[in-house]
Parts: structure tokens; C-alpha cells; sequence
């Protein structure tokens, strides 16, 4: 029997019960990827991250309950807490290297997690994206870009608040997901919500890689670098955001709601979890 160490951390929230789960799974060494995906199948959280390393130096990998990705802002933070509070407690700025590159996180003056993540610049979409997305959003956006994600602007942030998309559309849209996106109400620059039913994630509560294009997006468009922002998910997260160059800054809380032990069979290792 392999016994491996599990943590539930709430993101993006300064208390339990909000921001967004994430699983955090340290391990010793690198498991079969399709181990490590029936782990995050079972946990059945929007992200599970595993993490391999010591002190400053980690290694990070996210996977839905159905695939893995490249970049995961939320399960990177809760990672990140585990780290400094549980793993190597006192570290300073904490480094992982991902699939999405090098990755740094440190501490701000309010305490809060700061992940430096890649800006991801959405660009112009295509005429066919925009009736596609209409069908599925129900309503159809004022401005639709592309990057990782597809970016569909509201005028209205009452349309993204109360937006019904159809998922079994959504789904069909070839992308790892959709963000919806409208100007905030003066308490915040924007307010998004995060679709992800094509990788096992119909909704996800508090999305932080989704404001590597969010960020710049709102940036240019308010000539500003320095953003505050809301996913105005059911658990809702805040999330302070500033342009740096090529990378995004995206701080917030993070609160361990458990922690516990997974049991299970003993499997063969395999080098890089392939």
C-alpha cells in the first residue's frame, strides 16, 4: 500500500468555504500519469496539483479530473501554501518549474500569495467563433479574442452574472475553455467567469490562469497595469492583478480547509510521471 500526503486548500479566499478547492498532492518522486489522473478523478476538484521537490525548488504538475494542463493559477497557490506552511516552512520566494516554464510565487506586504505567471494576449477570433459562441452564452458578446482561452467581452456585467451557457456547446468549442468578461461596478476594474466543460470543469469557482489574458486584455483596454478584479463565480474569489512586461502578477489569500492521507495499491515509478 502507497500512502501519500493530501491537502485541500480554498484559493483566492481568505476564509473556508470560498475562493476555490484545490487538491495538493506532494510526492517524493514522479508517479504514472494516469495514476496521478484517477487521483484528481477521485477528488473530483476543478485541480489536483502534484509537486516534487524541497525547499525553494519545486517541480508542479495540474490535472482536471479528466486531463492535464498546462497552467493552473488557483492549484498553484494552494500548492504554494502547503510549501510554506507545511513543507518547508520559511521559505522566501518559492519557484516551480511547470510545463508552462518557470513559475515564481512570493509573499506581498498584505500577506498575500503573489504567483508571476506568463501573460497570455488574446488576439482577434474568428467570425464562426463569435455565432458559436452565441449559441452557447445565449447572448452575443461585444468583443470576441482568442489565446489559450477564448475571451468573449459584455458590455453589461449583468450578462455574465447571470449568464445559463449551454455546456454541451461550450464543450464543442475547441479550446481549453471560455471566459466571459465585463467592466466591474467601480469596487473592481472587471468581473469574468471561467467555462472549462471540454477538460471536466463546467464552472470553475476562482480561475487565475484565465487572468494571464484577462489581465492584459483589461490592461490596454483602461490603460492601466494595476487591476482589481472579481470571478463572480457561486464561491466568488478576489483577485489583485498588475501587468509587469510579458508577465502577470496575480496575488491573493489562500486557507487550508484539510489535510489527510491518501491509500493506495503500490505501483511501478516512472520517470517524469509518464
Amino acid at each position: 500500500m502507497m500512502q501519500l500526503p493530501i491537502f485541500q486548500v480554498d484559493a483566492f479566499a481568505d476564509r473556508v468555504f470560498a475562493g476555490n478547492p484545490a487538491a495538493v498532492v506532494p510526492l517524493p518522486h514522479w508517479i504514472d500519469a494516469g495514476l496521478m489522473q484517477a487521483i484528481a478523478a477521485e477528488n473530483n476538484l476543478s485541480e489536483t496539483a502534484f509537486i516534487v521537490g524541497e525547499g525553494d525548488h519545486w517541480e508542479i504538475r495540474w490535472f482536471t479530473p479528466s486531463t492535464e494542463v498546462d497552467l493552473c493559477g488557483h492549484a498553484t497557490l494552494a500548492a504554494v501554501w502547503v510549501i510554506r506552511h507545511r513543507l518547508s516552512q520559511g521559505v522566501g520566494t518559492v519557484r516551480l518549474e511547470s510545463a508552462s516554464g518557470q513559475l515564481r510565487v512570493n509573499v506581498d506586504e498584505e500577506e498575500r500569495l503573489v504567483l508571476d505567471f506568463p501573460a497570455r494576449p488574446p488576439v482577434p477570433g474568428a467570425a464562426e467563433l463569435r455565432d458559436a459562441l452565441t449559441d452557447a452564452l445565449g447572448e452575443e458578446p461585444e468583443v470576441v479574442m482568442t489565446a489559450s482561452d477564448v475571451l468573449a467581452v459584455y458590455r453589461n456585467p449583468a450578462s455574465v452574472t447571470g449568464m445559463n451557457p449551454d455546456m454541451t456547446r461550450l464543450a464543442g468549442i475547441e479550446a481549453r475553455g471560455v471566459i466571459v468578461t465585463a467592466p466591474g461596478d467601480g469596487n473592481y476594474d472587471f468581473i469574468s467567469r471561467f467555462f472549462g466543460p471540454r477538460v471536466g470543469v463546467p464552472e470553475d469557482p476562482v480561475t487565475g490562469s484565465a487572468h494571464c489574458t484577462l489581465v492584459p486584455y483589461w490592461a490596454k483596454r483602461l490603460e492601466v497595469t494595476r487591476l482589481r478584479a472579481r470571478q463572480v463565480s457561486a464561491r466568488g474569489g478576489e483577485l489583485a492583478c498588475r501587468l509587469v512586461g510579458d508577465r502577470v502578477h496575480i496575488a491573493g489569500h489562500a486557507t487550508l480547509y484539510m489535510s489527510g492521507v491518501i491509500d493506495i495499491p503500490e505501483v511501478p515509478v516512472a520517470a517524469g510521471g509518464e
